[in-house]
């Protein structure tokens, strides 16, 4: 019987590709020589390598006519057994649905979040899994896999490594935490004026530097943590992609709100002090997959205020639940993070 050939298709970005990893590797495992060509934006092709779980990597940018026409035209060639839409959109569902792929797997009605999207799938999955790492770890057991999730080692370049660890002791940096204070919608992020009085606490009772993680158009944030953290001299970083898995894999611990930083720093093995709001943690929490025991590693410190509500609406402003949340309960959530790893 030939081996079967997927198209895995997780366009972006951060935090989604790095939910699905699990779940394409749950895949990998049950079919070790089975091709699996994954379809994502070129910006995330090395996070894709990262994983080492492709067996090819295929790039498209779906806001370029030029861009589409080549990856449909190149999908129709091939001969896939099924296409597993791990994303749910519209632009992501479209791709095997005009390229004719002759199985496509994907959400249902009742699990996806853009409407009409699974008309374009010919085999649906209706979630019972509050993650949704483990609700994609359903799909890949719709393909065939044993198991829908299995563990991932994400694999970061030494040279990358080697260039940010003499980059921090050019600071005198030897070890510290990473911060990261930004998301895509300010409503779920946790205000920068704190993170930066908890720059002066983990500095003063810890003796810890912190990092911040930054990127463009984030200049304001990084300047109101520093003016916080004044005799702290927290340090901002703005470096690629391989030299942020180097800094995250090399931290103590990271602090963060739902963020793609934070959950590639999971990924990467990295304890989390996560602070959410309005996004559900049980569904996008910081995740690892259970080890044989069926249990979790107890790595993480998730902070949430019992009041939250849960949203996923956008919003600009801080939302209330996450302004509960305050200095000294994130300082004594780092302070178990860095004693347990001493």
């Amino acid at each position: 019987m030939p081996e079967p050939r997927f198209l895995v298709v997780r366009l972006g970005s951060l935090g989604d590709i790095v939910h699905t990893f699990p779940a394409v590797a749950g895949l990998r495992e049950s079919f070790p020589k089975a091709e699996i060509v994954w379809l994502t934006h070129p910006r995330w092709k090395a996070l894709v390598e990262s994983s080492e779980l492709a067996t090819e990597i295929w790039e498209t940018e779906t806001r370029s006519y030029k861009s589409l026409r080549e990856i449909i035209g190149r999908i129709r060639k091939e001969k896939f057994t099924a296409a597993i839409d791990y994303q749910g959109l519209w632009k992501s569902a479209s791709l095997p649905f005009l390229c004719g792929v002759p199985r496509r797997i994907g959400f249902s009605s009742q699990t996806i979040r853009e409407p009409g999207v699974p008309v374009l799938y010919n085999d649906r999955v209706r979630s019972t899994q509050a993650h949704i790492a483990d609700q994609n770890g359903e799909l890949s057991q719709r393909a065939g896999a044993r198991n829908g999730v299995a563990p991932v080692a994400l694999s970061v370049p030494s040279i990358q490594e080697v260039f940010v660890l003499r980059l921090l002791r050019a600071f005198a940096i030897e070890r510290y935490v990473v911060l990261s204070p930004a998301g895509g919608w300010r409503s779920k992020c946790w205000p920068p004026d704190r993170y930066g009085e908890l720059c002066r606490k983990i500095r003063s009772t810890l003796g810890l530097r912190c990092v911040v993680n930054c990127g463009p158009g984030e200049e304001d944030l990084v300047s109101t943590i520093k003016a916080g953290g004044r005799e702290a001299d927290p340090i901002a970083y703005n470096g690629s992609l391989g030299q942020l898995m180097a800094l995250l894999r090399n931290a103590v611990c990271i602090v963060g709100g739902d963020t793609g930083p934070m959950h590639l720093a999971v990924a990467l093995g990295t304890p989390a002090v996560a602070i959410y709001g309005p996004t559900d943690p049980a569904r996008n929490g910081p995740y690892r997959p259970c080890d044989l025991s069926g249990k979790a590693p107890p790595l993480d410190i998730v902070l949430r205020s019992p009041d939250a509500v849960t949203t996923y609406k956008r919003g600009d402003q801080p939302d209330p639940s996450i302004l509960e949340i305050d200095v000294d309960a994130v300082f004594e959530a780092v302070r178990r993070q860095v004693e347990s790893r001493r």
